[in-house]
């Protein structure tokens, strides 16, 4: 079957396990490179760290440096400790994504002011620009699905009231903004190389920094506040100055990464054809709007494939019926006790679109075949 197959030929598809939402991307030679690493002397942090964050820097974040971790939220906290953020400190932070970006703060004492989304669940800078007080320094988007946010504004809003501009980037691996990736811009950034991520270490992250002077300290915070370049070099005081974490990537993690990025280019090639047949196979079936699809400024990353919908209750068991996986994934985070709870009306366009948005499968497993087959069930109706 291809894409191409007139919808009133598919057969009801008996898959066994069906067309699951996530799937891990292994790369070919990750096996290999762990078995390499498994025999040398460096299995924790040590050499392959050190040429994954290079080849990293290379490829997505130059002139910004790159400093791998142990994961995401890892990188999320260091960036918030080395932007100076301190106990009543307000930040802004959109009320839609994964709690791994809001919940470092709470670690901090840091003050969380939600912002609404856009139509297309990144932050609304619109409403960012009305909640700015002198006690606002920073601001974090998080590109929602692999969709960049509207940088231009951001950064304009981050020189104007001289704040720092965070980006969670964990799902935007790859996806550029008026050319440029996302990640080798804004004063910090990070992405995640957690287990169902375009890069996967099994778990693990990337802080990425725009000013270099605080590279060194990054590298403390890192390692308990140690300078291990000076330890290892034996010319170390032996004094600890810094509240430090235990944030550091392994070799065996940055070998498996290593092997993603021999791969990467072909693997965000195969997922943004998929996107791109979603939206050109959804866009006349009524009740269904592929999000962010109209953009012709940034290049989506395609980690997720979501769809505003009707009735989706209904849809979800459609597709289930048919052996097809489909949820929310991601919430908005003020259902959540730690942070606050909900207030009704706060929040128009997160209201608006709550109990409308639905991830559809998109990962190395898919093929084009399963989204014409996707597409022929969602065209059946709900």
């Amino acid at each position: 079957m291809t894409a191409e197959k007139p919808m009133n030929e598919f057969p009801v598809m008996d898959t066994g396990e069906g067309i699951v939402l996530f799937h891990p991307n292994i790369p070919a030679k990750a096996a290999f490179n762990v078995s390499e690493v498994l025999n040398t002397r460096w299995i924790g942090q040590g050499p392959k760290v050190d040429e994954f964050e290079r080849r990293f820097e290379n490829k997505f974040t130059s002139p910004c440096k790159s400093l791998a971790v142990g994961s995401g939220t890892d990188a999320l906290h260091l960036a918030y400790l080395l932007a100076d953020l301190k106990a009543g400190d307000e930040v802004i932070a959109p009320v839609f994504t994964c709690t791994a970006t809001n919940i470092p703060f709470l670690y901090m004492g840091v003050k969380i002011v939600f912002a609404d989304i856009d139509e297309n669940l990144n932050i609304d800078v619109k409403h960012v620009a009305q909640l700015i007080t002198p006690k606002t320094k920073a601001i974090v988007c998080v590109h929602y699905g692999g969709l960049p946010c509207d940088m231009d504004e951001l950064w304009q809003l981050g020189a104007k009231h001289n704040i720092a501009i965070i980006e969670d980037a964990a799902h935007a691996v790859g996806a550029k903004y008026k050319g440029e990736f996302i990640g080798s811009q804004s004063d910090f950034s990070m992405f995640s190389f957690q287990a169902i991520k375009h890069i996967t270490t099994g778990d693990g992250g990337m802080l990425v920094v725009k000013d270099h002077a605080l590279v060194e300290k990054a590298k403390r915070l890192r390692w308990f506040g140690i300078d291990r370049s000076s330890k290892q070099k034996g010319i170390w005081e032996n004094d600890i100055v810094e509240v430090g974490y235990k944030y550091q990537m392994t070799d065996i993690a940055a070998s498996i990464g290593l092997a993603a990025i021999d791969e990467f280019d072909e693997h965000l090639a195969h997922r943004q054809r998929l996107y791109r047949l979603y939206c050109d196979l959804l866009k006349d079936i009524n009740g269904i709007r592929v999000i962010g699809s109209e953009y012709t400024d940034r290049e989506h990353a395609a980690w997720l494939l979501t769809a505003e919908v009707d009735g989706r209750e209904s849809l979800m068991k459609h597709l289930r019926e048919h052996g097809i996986e489909s949820g929310q994934v991601h919430y908005r985070n003020d259902k959540y006790t730690i942070f606050g709870g909900r207030k009704p009306g706060q929040f128009p366009k997160m209201d608006a679109i709550e109990e409308r948005y639905l991830v559809l499968p998109l990962h190395a497993k898919v093929t084009e075949e399963d989204v014409a087959y996707i597409a022929y069930v969602l065209k059946k109706g709900w």
